[in-house]
């Protein structure tokens, strides 16, 4: 059987080394100049390959629509992964928060090691080659028109990506594709993308810009009750908030009305409130002839001290300050809120959220329900989740059971 790949990001690549294992002879088209561009810059450019969570967590780490891809967990998880690189001679290696990584750190080494595999399956691969069109006749597809010439196809998997980085190539193109076939596509939105704050908070943001906090506790409340919450890292920018913890929860708030939203940095997660008042009592008690706004250098970041300095309002020696002013100090370290306005463009995202209806496909296939002989493959579906790996999983995954089938 002739099997057409639009689009050779992992989901693709994947799709086309599964496809031709069942013994078709297949084909990617490819629009940008080489394959896996957005791969190689995944991870800041290391690769977070995967996660070694057991497989059923997965689902979970998926707030859109995990439970869809209940079938193409099983068919290929990340174990498969990690043993096909393996056998194309890239090892791997497991850091903090079960993200699984190149020995190298090189992220254009999963990439070789993914073309390497496409090579020795006879695979196809033409590069600088936009797809147009996908041709139908009697509601199954016959092949695919791309730069004034038609491929014939049995079968076609669309696997274009969404449009979150469009340089590496994924401008929604695959969306339209399947809307001309009458697919519904959920509207597009930025998911693991930093977010933005307005007024006072914005003002807070941009004079810590640049400051990176580690081990911090995060919590996204509306309307005073807690939507996500998440312990790590974060970063201040010119704009807002951004870092893993930040990215993570925007996967979450996506699916949240923004309006009222706000985030509350614990900076002392270790301490309980009455921990960390005897702490700064204590510490008070060694600097208690300095002033106020010199006191603080053993408790906060150097950037932060002016910050939380303004917020207390005082300009007093140490120990001139009152027990309700020193509460009042715990308060801003256990729960320093930032009002968050917005999310950054979805060409900023990491991914995106949104896309075709999973509704209209089959999960145990990846084929249309409405096209015989059309398959879907990666984020151009409406499914994403946290950072961590699992969405470069999704991608295998999909792309697998799509070529499979």
């Amino acid at each position: 059987m002739k099997v057409i790949v639009i689009g050779g990001g992992p989901a693709g690549m994947l799709a086309a080394i599964s496809a031709s294992m069942q013994g078709n002879d297949v084909t990617i088209l490819e629009k940008m100049n080489s394959l896996g561009k957005k791969l190689c810059i995944t991870g800041k450019g290391r690769c977070n390959i995967t996660s070694s969570l057991p497989i059923e967590e997965f689902t979970k780490n998926t707030p859109g629509n995990g439970k869809f891809l209940y079938s193409a967990f099983q068919n290929f998880n990340n174990q498969d992964i990690i043993n096909l690189l393996k056998e194309e001679g890239l090892k791997t290696k497991e850091e903090r928060g079960n993200r699984v990584f190149p020995v190298t750190d090189r992220a254009s080494d999963v990439l070789d090691a993914l073309i390497k595999k496409l090579k020795k399956q006879g695979v196809k691969i033409i590069t600088n080659c936009k797809a147009d069109e996908i041709l139908t006749e009697k509601n199954r597809v016959i092949g695919v028109k791309a730069q004034n010439k038609i491929y014939e196809a049995d079968k076609i998997i669309l696997a274009t990506g969404g449009k979150s980085y469009p340089t590496t190539g994924s401008t929604g193109d695959g969306y339209k594709f399947a809307k001309k076939l009458g697919h519904t596509i959920i509207e597009p939105k930025p998911s693991l993308v930093a977010l933005e704050t307005r007024g006072q908070s914005l003002e807070i943001c941009q004079k810590l810009q640049g400051l990176t906090l580690k081990n911090v506790g995060i919590k996204f409340v509306k309307d005073n009750k807690a939507i996500y919450e998440d312990f790590g890292e974060m970063l201040f920018t010119h704009f807002g908030v951004s870092g893993p913890t930040i990215l993570s929860g925007s996967a979450h708030l996506v699916r949240t009305n923004i309006e009222n939203v706000k985030l509350i940095i614990d900076l002392k997660p270790a301490l309980s409130e009455e921990k960390l008042e005897e702490r700064i009592l204590r510490d008070f008690e060694s600097e208690k002839n300095k002033d106020f706004k010199n006191s603080l250098d053993q408790l906060l970041p150097k950037k932060l001290i002016p910050v939380v300095v303004e917020m207390m309002n005082i300009d007093k020696k140490v120990n001139e300050v009152t027990k309700v002013e020193r509460k009042k100090l715990v308060e801003i370290l256990k729960k320093f809120m930032i009002e968050i306005s917005g999310f950054r463009p979805v060409e900023e995202a990491i991914i995106t959220a949104g896309g075709i209806s999973v509704k209209e496909i089959n999960p145990k296939t990846m084929e249309s329900k409405l096209v015989k002989g059309l398959y879907f493959a990666g984020e151009i579906i409406d499914v994403d989740s946290y950072t961590g790996g699992f969405n470069l999983q999704i991608a295998y995954s999909t792309g697998y059971t799509a070529g499979l089938n």
